[in-house]
């Protein structure tokens, strides 16, 4: 059974935001006592977390699909929803967030590090803050957003210093593990390094890691072997260590043909040519090995290499070994540049910018693209007139309208808002009615004008006292 895996499609979604409420309180005695519909809670996001203890994309290869939950919609009373949880996925130090076209999302380096794979929808609007000195009673919420989701791709850089390479079975497992307290399986057949191992070696007051990449073979940067699969996991380390047999029994084959084969790969998979590379002639117990290891150093120190020679058995060199690269590594990371805080950039948008913009297709449709109008519409129940109404006043108010006017757009032509697959199409009417405006302003409730009836009668009073007056000032006796 698999029990690594480095690179998954992972399908996200987020939570929903809840419904907003239309509602009105009722009480005793007042039976019109004013909107007080509650909002809507947010969705939850879909995070990634980077995971010091989490080492594989295990847990998503078994359950690809996650989701967010949905936010609680408002109620009556000023209740508001209650939002929605957030999803959080641990995901391993060095993973690589993709698209499905292989674009970078981001790069998860760093414990804590986070991204936000999937945005929970707002929650809706309810009529009680929906109220204004102009709509005093709305009839109508706002319904919640849906959540962002989609497909996105986890690859598993690791995120090491050392990398050591090299054919199958040519020692690397056990060099790792007595270089640190690392424990891969170690046998005497091909392939027997399934996974990249990893492993911490202490040199001094410097510590660093150490990755065992599986065998390569030729042609494993067009994917033969198990090569290209793993050899995403060499490309953060800092320099790369060529473990080469000196103790083949294979007769086609030598240490010299060996480091060319395994360079070759590594010039055809690209991006690796600034590393610093050492060898490391491994199995020099065996007296064959030593043998063939004094013949071919000459010529490894002639192409510029830093040999060292080493058996993981008899524990040889390898104190020699783990300081050379320790000091290469240290120059490798002072000569880093220095990571700076995270700085805050503030882009104000511009004075003129509406935020959206009118295209005229081939078709004839005009289309609205922006963040505002779009999600206005989204959050708009279209079997709801004052609500219909109400988008149409802030479309109005955010200078659509204008803008089709200046686009060419005549009464009835159609416009569409938003992308072509979830749109809202009609045909266009300027400063359009939705019908309620027929019985006064648009979200005025005329029943809150009205006066009550024992109000009323007191002003009917007063209004006869006052006639009364009139009349007796009026009066002339000798008339």
């Amino acid at each position: 059974m698999t029990t690594f895996v480095d690179r998954v499609e992972l399908h996200v979604a987020a939570g929903n935001g809840g419904h907003g409420c239309a509602s009105v309180h009722r009480e005793k005695f007042k039976p019109l006592g004013g909107p007080d519909g509650g909002n809507g809670g947010r969705g939850g996001d879909v995070v990634l977390v980077v995971d010091q203890s989490v080492t594989t994309l295990l847990d998503y290869h078994h359950v690809p699909h996650r989701r967010a939950t949905n936010g609680r919609p408002g109620e009556g009373g000023h209740r508001s929803g209650k939002d929605g949880q957030d999803l959080v996925l641990p995901v391993p130090d060095g993973t690589v967030v993709l698209d499905k076209n292989g674009e970078v999302l981001a790069d998860l380096v760093g414990h804590g590090t986070t991204y936000v794979a999937a945005q929970g929808g707002r929650g809706g609007l309810g009529n009680a803050a929906l109220a204004s000195a102009r709509r005093k009673a709305p009839g109508f919420a706002l319904l919640g957003e849906p959540g962002t989701g989609g497909d996105v791709v986890l690859e598993l850089k690791t995120v090491a210093d050392v990398a050591l390479v090299g054919y199958p079975s040519a020692g690397k497992s056990s060099l790792i593990s007595v270089l640190s307290a690392a424990r891969p399986k170690i046998a005497d057949y091909p392939f027997t390094t399934l996974v990249p191992n990893l492993g911490v070696v202490t040199a001094g007051s410097t510590v660093f890691t150490v990755a065992d990449v599986p065998g390569l073979i030729p042609g494993a940067s067009q994917g033969r072997g198990l090569g290209l699969e793993f050899l995403r996991h060499v490309e953060r380390c800092s320099v790369l260590v060529h473990v080469l047999d000196t103790a083949t029994l294979e007769s086609d084959r030598d240490p010299l043909s060996d480091l060319d084969v395994i360079e070759e790969e590594l010039k055809q998979y690209g991006g690796l040519d600034d590393r610093p590379r050492v060898v490391v002639l491994n199995k020099v117990d065996i007296p064959d090995g030593r043998e063939l290891a004094e013949m071919i150093r000459p010529d490894l120190e002639a192409r510029g290499y830093r040999v060292f020679e080493a058996s993981a058995v008899a524990h040889i060199g390898l104190k020699e070994l783990s300081f050379a690269l320790a000091e290469i590594v240290a120059t490798a990371r002072a000569a880093r540049p220095k990571e700076e805080a995270t700085r805050v950039v503030i882009r104000p948008k511009a004075v003129d910018d509406a935020g959206f913009r009118v295209t005229l297709e081939d078709d004839g449709l005009y289309r609205v693209r922006g963040e505002k109008p779009e999600r206005w519409v989204r959050q708009t129940d279209f079997n709801n007139d004052e609500a219909v109404g109400y988008l149409a006043d802030r479309l109005n108010r955010l200078g659509v309208e204008d803008e089709l006017l200046k686009a060419g757009a005549r009464p009835g032509d159609g416009v569409a808002i938003g992308p072509e697959e979830n749109a809202v199409v009609f045909d266009w009417e300027p400063s359009m009615a939705a019908g309620a405006e027929m019985l006064g302003r648009r979200g005025e409730d005329h029943r809150f004008d009205a006066p009550r009836p024992a109000s009323q009668r007191r002003r009917d009073r007063d209004a006869e006292r006052d006639e009364a007056a009139r009349e007796y000032r009026d009066f002339d006796p000798f008339d």
